[in-house]
């Protein structure tokens, strides 16, 4: 609905997807309680840690790796909407993979791929977590967050080398880097997402949140989605740190105007545009949205 533009579910969506392309992911509702979910988690299989999120967010917003049973039951606490419990995948390489296809054609184009540099510092044998958090700019950023939710990390001494994976969500708002990663783009990986998308019943624009192996696993179509953004994706590529702003700007505009054209051609095909009540009514959905994530911040101050 509304071509993934706003308010849409990612349940939904993901169920839309080949079954072998996509974590194990289940969905309750807000007001599941511990118990209730500790035994959905035993009938699908579901181990910790795993990833929650709320079945329609943004940028980020309340998605969590949950370590065991009482992370769970803070989590289930602190929030009021309906969840996603998702299988946690542990693969190395986590990209954005932005693609089209215009309705009367077989094949379409990766237009961006963004690959995603989680917030990790190094140890140096002496820095407490948080004093080494505060030598680098996106880290110092995250420092209140641990001080509410894991105040008993940031006294912890990495040994000297050693690697510490900060935040496991791949966002901006959790101190990731996104880097260009066109490079990649090649027919080969075009035929891999033109497969994909096909399987897709009225797909045509949208990004890939995905996890892969390696890039040969990549191009072999060996990944995990965990999330398809639909009509409100962004090239994820234009946030490379020193890019230039007019290339961003370029780079919306061609993808809002390949978005227009896919519109104007699906409604030539009978797909009636957005109405101007159905407008209305997904705005009053999203405020009522929106008013609990109000409430659910205030829960967590």
């Amino acid at each position: 609905m509304y071509g993934g533009m706003l308010g849409e579910s990612k349940y939904e969506i993901l169920m839309g997807l080949p079954v072998t392309l996509i974590p194990k992911t289940v969905i309750a509702n807000n007001h599941i309680t511990l118990p209730a979910a500790l035994d959905m988690m035993k009938h699908h299989n579901l181990r910790f840690p795993i990833i929650l999120k709320p079945d329609i967010g943004e940028r980020g917003w309340q998605v969590e790796k949950i370590a065991n049973e009482n992370e769970l039951e803070a989590y289930l606490n602190a929030n009021n909407v309906d969840i996603l419990f998702q299988e946690y995948i542990d693969l190395p390489l986590e990209l954005g993979i932005l693609y089209y296809r215009f309705p009367d054609k077989k094949t379409g184009r990766i237009t961006s791929v963004v690959k995603k540099k989680m917030l990790e510092i190094t140890g140096n044998g002496s820095s407490t977590i948080k004093e080494l958090m505060y030598s680098i700019p996106r880290a110092k950023l995250q420092i209140e967050t641990f001080e509410k939710d894991q105040p008993e990390v940031l006294a912890n001494v990495p040994a000297s080398g050693e690697k510490i994976e900060l935040m496991p969500i791949g966002n901006h708002c959790r101190g990731t880097t996104f880097l260009n990663a066109n490079d990649l783009i090649t027919k080969e990986l075009t035929a891999v997402f033109d497969a994909v998308s096909d399987k897709i019943d009225g797909f045509y624009f949208g990004r890939f949140d995905i996890r892969c192996e390696s890039k040969e696993a990549l191009y072999n179509g060996k990944m995990k989605i965990m999330e398809l953004n639909g009509a409100g994706s962004e090239p994820g590529h234009i946030y490379h740190p020193g890019a230039r702003l007019i290339d961003a700007y370029k780079s919306l505009f061609s993808h809002w105007k390949a978005l227009f054209l896919i519109s104007r051609m699906n409604n030539k095909r009978g797909i009636p545009y957005l109405s101007f009540v159905e407008g209305l009514r997904v705005i009053k959905k999203l405020r009522d949205y929106n008013k609990l994530k109000v409430k659910t911040l205030n829960l967590n101050v």
